[in-house]
């Protein structure tokens, strides 16, 4: 990487980046994650989940598989199913925890699938979509008294997602793709804002205090939308969560990787491969259309066994290189039953589970990849020193993975304003260029002659001192 001036844009969003969160008191662990939502219904249309031959409890059999955290989402009035409602979402809470897993609990904020493509206002809420003030307020109470009655029966979730792959504006209305333009930034961010803060007053109240996770559909989505979403004050958020299926993805794996490292370098937040899934054939078990097939493949990993399970390690080794802290499996259960959907008879998913109805729903391979020992990203630790009487952010930019390009702010240590302190990780054994700024316009660097510093990142990391030299 050459050092040159910044298109105006590109400084625009700079500017506006957040300065590097402190370190947490403890590791995030990593969360190798299912989503459940649909494994009640499934059991209640005749699902048999079995392991060796035996029928098993799915909750137990995934807790057993290394599945540390369940997602389940919640609809708000979902009068056409019993299912995805409060009470489904309480009991899945409750196998999950007793199954020793944690639990992250998604709001769609709607009465039917909120995803990357609509956002549907309750109808509920339909009299006051237009009404800012009021529909922030019915968010907010929703969201508080949902969390309240689950916490009073001892089923606080660990994990809250305000709203499901929000790409479009919040609770709009179908048509809204071709009759809006673009989201509403001021209307946005007060719904969000008002879901966040009743996750964090509902939390102050109980002995767990929810992360709070926002999730966007697709990489290449995520980081405008995060740009815009920080710049009309939405920033009090612990998770960033991603959905990555590459049939709608314009991204590789290489372009994911490359993303979740940025979105780590510039906001004070984990971020989660939340939605993923890979199908391991290309049959179906019923006359309902299966969402991932040929379309979905990618070259290296075949419809099989061995292509999902070496597509869910491959792609869980990336997300822990760039620094990601989860992969969330999404409806690995979903199997086949003589019960209807919303879109027919039977399930749009079957061969994308971890449940072969060819074997007897016997897991298959890629059930396991929370057992596979990955690599452990380097850690790296760069301090800058600037001469006494020098104050004020300094801006680092590089390149931590090839061909990626990272912008952070960094601020003073409060103990001394000379000492700035930047943390990340990156593959092990290889090489990372970085340069460091003060004003614009960022082509003059602050480190040595000005051009990019490159250094060596050995297995067991990188911990290197600079000082400035003006």
């Amino acid at each position: 990487m050459t050092i040159r001036r910044l298109a105006l844009p590109a400084l625009a969003a700079l500017l506006a980046l957040p300065a590097q969160a402190q370190e947490a008191g403890r590791p995030a662990p990593f969360y190798f994650g299912a989503d459940l939502s649909y494994v009640n219904e499934m059991e209640d249309c005749g699902a048999v989940y079995r392991k060796d031959g035996q029928a098993r409890d799915p909750y137990q059999l995934f807790a057993e598989l290394g599945t540390n955290l369940v997602r389940v989402r919640i609809w708000h009035n979902a009068d056409w199913t019993k299912y995805s409602d409060l009470d489904d979402a309480r009991e899945t809470i409750r196998r999950a925890r007793a199954a020793g897993m944690e639990v992250l609990l998604d709001f769609h904020y709607s009465d039917d699938w909120a995803d990357g493509d609509k956002q549907i206002v309750p109808a509920a809420w339909r009299s006051i979509r237009d009404d800012v003030p009021a529909l922030s307020q019915a968010v907010y109470d929703y969201t508080f008294q949902t969390l309240r009655t689950l916490d009073a029966e001892g089923l606080m979730p660990d994990q809250v997602q305000v709203g499901n792959e929000t790409n479009p504006e919040l609770m709009g209305e179908a048509d809204w793709k071709t009759t809006h333009a673009g989201i509403n930034w001021d209307r946005n961010a007060a719904l969000l804002n008002a879901g966040i803060k009743a996750v964090r007053d509902a939390g102050a109240q109980s002995k767990i205090q929810p992360l709070v996770m926002l999730h966007i559909a697709q990489p290449e989505n995520v980081e405008p939308w995060f740009a815009a979403a920080w710049a009309h004050g939405v920033t009090d958020f612990d998770l960033i969560g991603v959905s990555y299926y590459r049939k709608w993805s314009t991204r590789s794996l290489d372009g994911l990787e490359q993303t979740i490292n940025r979105l780590r370098h510039r906001y004070p937040a984990e971020v989660v491969v939340v939605e993923t899934a890979y199908p391991f054939t290309t049959d179906s078990a019923d006359s309902s259309p299966n969402l991932l097939g040929e379309d979905s493949l990618l070259p290296d990993y075949p419809a099989t066994y061995e292509g999902q399970r070496q597509y869910m390690i491959d792609l869980t080794q990336r997300v822990k290189f760039a620094g990601g802290v989860g992969v969330v499996y999404w409806e690995p259960a979903w199997v086949s039953t003589s019960c209807s959907t919303r879109w027919g008879q039977g399930s749009n998913w079957e061969n994308s589970t971890y449940f072969d109805w060819r074997n007897g729903n016997e897991p298959t391979p890629a059930a396991t990849f929370a057992q596979t020992t990955y690599q452990e990203p380097a850690p790296i630790t760069l301090t800058i020193r600037r001469p006494a009487g020098q104050t004020g952010p300094l801006w680092l930019w590089g390149d931590f993975l090839g061909s990626n390009e990272i912008i952070a702010r960094l601020s003073p240590a409060a103990s001394d304003p000379t000492l700035y302190t930047y943390t990340t990780t990156t593959r092990p054994d290889t090489s990372i260029k970085f340069q460091v700024f003060d004003r614009r316009p960022f082509d003059q660097g602050l480190l040595g002659d000005g051009k990019m510093v490159e250094a060596k990142v050995a297995a067991e990391g990188l911990t290197a001192s600079y000082t400035v030299g003006r």
